[in-house]
């Protein structure tokens, strides 16, 4: 006798319950295409396999990583997507992604040391314990797999690689400075489509630019789509100043409206 092995398949309650995401988000990932089921119960109902879950764990990877749906759908379908490779890619980024929080609570740890202690003597380079894991080429990795075949990416690797930590400490001052500029705007109840608020954005795409890649209005406004898409920018944007983020990307977006006439 001839045994036939059966492949399991999965109910989408099942699923929800396996992934930890709710069973509207996997109706609305097989109306847009992004996971289709494998195949239907006798009785109509959805049936998901194995492979299913495999697609569904790469999207929900890379969904945290901060890529749209559609850019998802668009990799995970592309000819010739290696599913190893693209683990192994998601692996190295959250591989770094610990190195990168283990070194910002030891930064933590540093600043809770010093505000605890009344010892403000020493040698100043200690305090360079306060900044780790707050370095760029920190997210060199993840910029890699998500950007890495652009001539923008390509561009910036080529320009960032002499970079010094002064370059560095220079950039940052001036980031510091224009998204000051963004904040000060903002504070002052001036629309992100005012004159102030886009030449503060301009010197921001100039910023871009001049550090990393040829950055046009069309560019910059995918950068804005990217803060507004990635909450990690937001995250970082925001501690200037609560909502600098919408009003930044609202005053990119004003700005290259104004370069693309």
């Amino acid at each position: 006798m001839v045994f036939v092995e059966r492949k399991r398949t999965y109910l989408v309650k099942d699923v929800a319950e396996i992934a930890k995401v709710s069973v509207r988000a996997l109706h609305h990932y097989h109306e847009i295409g992004l996971l289709v089921p494998s195949g239907r119960s006798r009785a109509g109902y959805r049936l998901y396999g194995d492979d299913d879950l495999l697609r569904l764990q790469q999207i929900v990877l890379l969904r945290d990583l901060g890529l749209p749906l559609e850019e998802i759908r668009r990799a995970l379908d592309a000819p010739g997507f290696d599913r190893e490779k693209a683990l192994l890619d998601v692996r190295e980024i959250l591989a770094s992604r610990l190195t990168e929080t283990a070194a910002k609570l030891r930064a933590v740890d540093a600043a809770l040391a010093l505000v605890r202690s009344e010892d403000s003597q020493g040698d100043p380079m200690d305090r360079r314990d306060l900044f780790d894991g707050f370095d760029p080429a920190k997210h060199e990795t993840e910029a890699k797999a998500r950007w890495g075949n652009t001539e923008a990416y390509a561009e910036s690797a080529r320009r960032t690689k002499s970079y010094t930590e002064e370059d560095w400490a220079r950039f940052k001052e001036e980031q510091g400075a224009i998204y000051g500029a963004v904040a000060a705007a903002m504070s002052a109840g001036e629309p992100p489509t005012s004159g102030a608020a886009t030449a503060a954005a301009d010197r921001h795409r100039q910023s871009i630019d001049r550090w990393f890649y040829p950055c046009n209005a069309t560019t910059h406004r995918g950068l804005a789509d990217l803060y507004e898409n990635d909450p990690r920018f937001a995250e970082n944007i925001d501690k200037v100043a609560p909502g600098l983020t919408s009003y930044l990307v609202a005053a990119i977006r004003a700005n290259a409206e104004r370069g693309e006439k």
